[in-house]
């Protein structure tokens, strides 16, 4: 890493402490602190969601960096991506990964977006890749020839395997519905895993697709964009075009047990500030939902 890169990631870092730590002080003003009752617990800001974040958003940084501005960022649920704990790791290294996941509090939600063809062993080690950390969600996008090993394999390792969709560019996957026709009547641990930007950007509804996908639904990227369109591009959440307090109000309505991940794609040197962003939004639309 060059000097000027080192600075830029120590600001942004600096900067995100500062803005963290005015939010919490300008919570109550010296009067309220001193006349303040018994504490009482805080009021969950996500309702009960698994809201946190996948790893890919902090792919310029170690993976001791990305765990802490997550917490920075006020979320503990955290999913990891290949840059953070290479997929030829061993199984001493994933474990060790897990462990300083664990020891700052947060709880691994997943791995990936991972990308592998039809070879069987390629696919075990995928499958063991994140049985060895305790992962229990496998975000992919594996070639349409491997899922029969695939499934075969997630049943042996009773791993749930969550397949992304890509949008318009993805000849395999473009909509999460392409994955649900595939996996719908295979055992119930193949399922999906929505990005929600590429479905919008391939002209789709996401509260219908959500609501047919849901029993098949173990996995979702949270982002926006800035159109509903082939060429939309990666956007601060609550600054594009996706209805995002639609989406949150249907997970609530779900109940959905799962883990709702930013995956913030803009300004990968410097993310913090809109990973901030998004999540400020986030809470805030929660906030005033029914």
């Amino acid at each position: 890493m060059n000097s000027s890169s080192a600075l830029t990631r120590r600001r942004f870092l600096q900067a995100g402490a500062l803005t963290t730590a005015a939010v919490g002080a300008a919570t109550l003003c010296p009067v309220e602190l001193a006349t303040a009752g018994p504490a009482k617990a805080p009021r969950d800001p996500f309702r009960g969601l698994k809201v946190g974040i996948t790893s890919y958003t902090f792919n310029k940084f170690s993976l001791e960096e990305a765990v802490a501005m997550t917490k920075q960022a006020g979320v503990k649920y955290f999913s990891i991506k290949d840059v953070h704990l290479p997929l030829k790791s061993t199984r001493e290294q994933r474990r060790e990964a897990r462990k300083k996941i664990e020891d700052a509090g947060l709880t691994i939600m997943g791995a990936g977006v991972i990308y592998f063809k039809s070879n069987a062993d390629d696919i075990r080690n995928v499958v063991e890749y994140a049985k060895n950390p305790g992962v229990p969600t496998i975000i992919c996008s594996p070639d349409p020839d491997a899922l029969d090993t695939t499934e075969k394999l997630a049943k042996q390792y009773d791993t749930r395997i969550a397949i992304h969709n890509h949008g318009p560019g993805d000849k395999k996957y473009p909509s999460p519905l392409d994955v649900l026709k595939l996996v719908q009547h295979r055992d119930s641990r193949m399922g999906i895993c929505m990005d929600v930007g590429h479905t919008v950007r391939i002209g789709q509804d996401p509260v219908e697709v959500m609501k047919k996908c849901a029993r098949r639904l173990y996995d979702f990227h949270m982002k926006d964009v800035t159109a509903a369109e082939k060429d939309g591009k990666a956007a601060i959440v609550g600054e594009g075009v996706i209805d995002i307090p639609a989406v949150l109000r249907t997970f609530l309505q779900l109940k959905w047990p799962y883990h709702i991940a930013l995956e913030h794609e803009a300004d990968a040197r410097a993310p913090m500030p809109g990973v901030l962003q998004s999540f400020a939004y986030i809470r805030g639309v929660l906030a005033g939902l029914d």
